[in-house]
């Protein structure tokens, strides 16, 4: 018989599966693979949220992805910024929400945290705005990063910046433009500020401290201490400078307020000067400064090389205006340099200053010149406080003073240079109880009289007429009643004198005699030719005056200094810069 075939699984001993027991062992599988893959997917989810917070957050936080890289740092070339230009003087509600670029000053700026700033920009004079930036979650268009460097900006830095106007929460008191604020959304450094102002926009703001006008190369050295962020509003607690300090620093000294709002004054005085005598039929001419002889005469004049010869720096026009006169013009005017070679170091003067002059034709009187430049003076002392109102204001916040008292229409002063002494004696300090009619005012003595005349007249302008012989010119005519006195003149603010002139002498023969009669050759260079221009032609009869503007606009703002005025001073101490 033979044998049944043997079972493998039976001859190795293992038992056979039970009916319907392989299915239940794949069942159970796949329901364990599908857990798995969903706690796998979970994972991965949660791995990809943390990815991608994580990138924000580094995006937005100081990573070393900036998604705000294009829209700050220093600029180039190719930096365009396409929104509409604004100026801060003419912003208004309708550019609340319109986005504008601007060019300006970093004033002030500092951090709030770590993802906000503040910034004061200055566009001219003391136009100022606060800018606000805040990075936003993003990362764009402000970061972290940027916020930090604009935070981060020099002071006086010059920037570009693209911002949306926007309403404050509540007026910015420290800026000028105080309803509305720059949102920024980009900002360029166009040039960077020094790392220390050697003059800040604080002090430079301030009353000037000390006069002193000391050697410029023992005074250079700028301040090493650091400047403190302070805005204009808060300049008070910034310290005062000398005046040396600002003539060293000339850009921080003429960025403050106050000083081109003097400066304003100053071309102010200047077009109203040239307005109201074209009014009246001058025509303007230029006068050269270089000459070849000393001009009246005088040893303060400046000498320099000229080639094979020796040249001088003018000391006045009026051998010009005189020839203008004499060359057919009947009105006259120049505006420029006049040179004093005087050493003269105090606040009245200076080696160079800038004269008015005019010079005019005398029909009957030489009181019709007096009348010409009284009108002149009131015009433009008139014309000052409508054109310059807000200039004027902010000058007298740095530099107090009482208003400019102007006589009223028709009782203008004009007192006789005796006169004045009569009523110095009579009225003024002891000390000049003994003044005399036939010798010069002091200025001590001008400044009493003027005080004198604000009280019993009420006006700070006033002219004094008929000067002792002795005072004036060789080209100055006598008076043909009373030959110790002259018809000629000052014109004075709050007692000190910004105008001499008078009539001038026409004829040869007593301009000759005049001359000799001062002592001084009339065949000397320089006189020679001067007393030719009146042999040459007959001349009519004129006078006229010279004016000082810079004693013009710092005796009406009652400045302590005329070197406050001048664009650039010259003393007898400084030539630069």
């Amino acid at each position: 018989m033979s044998e049944a075939p043997v079972d493998p699984a039976q001859a190795s001993g293992a038992a056979p599966p039970a009916e319907g027991e392989g299915f239940a062992q794949s069942k159970k599988g796949a329901k364990k693979a599908e857990a798995k893959a969903k706690k796998e997917a979970e994972k991965a989810r949660k791995a990809a949220e943390r990815e991608a917070a994580a990138a924000a957050q580094k995006a937005a936080s100081g990573g070393n992805e900036d998604l705000a890289k294009d829209n700050y740092g220093d600029i180039l070339p190719s930096t365009k910024v396409a929104a509409d230009k604004v100026q801060l003087k003419n912003l208004g509600d309708e550019h609340i929400g319109k986005t504008v670029k601007l060019r300006a000053w970093i004033q002030n700026a500092r951090m709030q945290g770590a993802k906000m700033a503040f910034v004061e920009l200055r566009e001219e004079r003391n136009w100022t705005i606060q800018g606000v930036v805040s990075a936003s979650a993003e990362g764009t268009p402000v970061s972290k990063q940027m916020v930090k460097w604009i935070g981060a900006l020099r002071l006086e830095s010059f920037v570009l910046v693209e911002a949306t106007v926007q309403k404050p929460l509540e007026p910015v008191k420290s800026c000028r433009v105080s309803n509305y604020e720059f949102h920024l959304t980009k900002t360029y450094l166009i040039s960077p500020g020094p790392e220390v102002l050697p003059l800040g926009l604080n002090a430079a703001n301030r009353a000037i401290a000390s006069f002193e006008d000391e050697d410029p190369s023992q005074a250079a050295a700028a301040p090493t201490e650091a400047v403190e962020n302070l805005s204009l509003a808060e300049s008070a607690a910034a310290p005062s400078a000398s005046l040396s300090t600002h003539l060293n620093n000339p850009a921080m000294h003429k960025r403050a307020p106050v000083q081109q709002a003097i400066a304003d004054v100053r071309m102010t005085v200047r077009k109203l000067f040239s307005e109201y005598l074209e009014s009246k039929n001058f025509v303007q001419f230029e006068a050269p400064c270089l000459i070849g002889a000393a001009s009246e005469g005088g040893a303060n004049v400046f000498s320099l090389p000229y080639f094979e010869k020796q040249a001088f720096l003018a000391q006045s026009p009026q051998f010009y205006k005189q020839i203008e006169i004499a060359g057919g013009r009947k009105r006259v005017y120049c505006i420029g340099p006049v040179f004093r070679a005087e050493n003269s170091n105090t606040p009245r003067h200076m080696t160079e200053f800038t004269g008015l002059d005019l010079e005019m034709e005398i029909e009957e009187n030489y009181h019709e010149v007096i009348d010409m430049i009284e009108g002149v003076m009131l015009y433009i002392f008139r014309g000052l406080e409508q054109r310059c109102k807000e200039q004027i204001e902010l000058i007298r916040a740095i530099y107090p003073s009482d208003d400019f008292l102007l006589p009223e229409p028709g009782k203008e002063v004009r007192l006789t240079f005796a006169e004045g002494q009569k009523l110095l004696r009579e009225e003024g300090p002891e000390e000049f109880r003994n003044v005399s009619d036939d010798e010069d005012m002091s200025t001590p003595q001008e400044k009493a009289l003027g005080a004198l005349v604000r009280k019993k007249y009420n006006t700070d302008f006033y002219v004094l007429d008929k000067f002792p012989e002795g005072a004036r010119p060789f080209y100055t005519i006598e008076d043909p009643e009373n030959p110790k006195v002259t018809n000629a003149y000052d014109f004075f603010m709050r007692g000190q004198e910004i105008l001499s002139g008078g009539q001038r002498i026409h004829r040869p023969d007593l301009l000759e005699a005049r001359i000799r009669k001062k002592g001084i050759d009339p065949a000397s260079p320089g006189i020679r030719e001067y007393v030719d221009v009146f042999r040459s032609a007959g001349v009519p009869p004129h006078g006229g005056g010279g004016i000082g503007l810079d004693r013009v606009v710092a005796w009406y703002l009652n400045l302590p200094s005329v070197h406050l005025t001048s664009y650039y001073p010259r003393t007898p101490k400084r030539l630069s810069p």
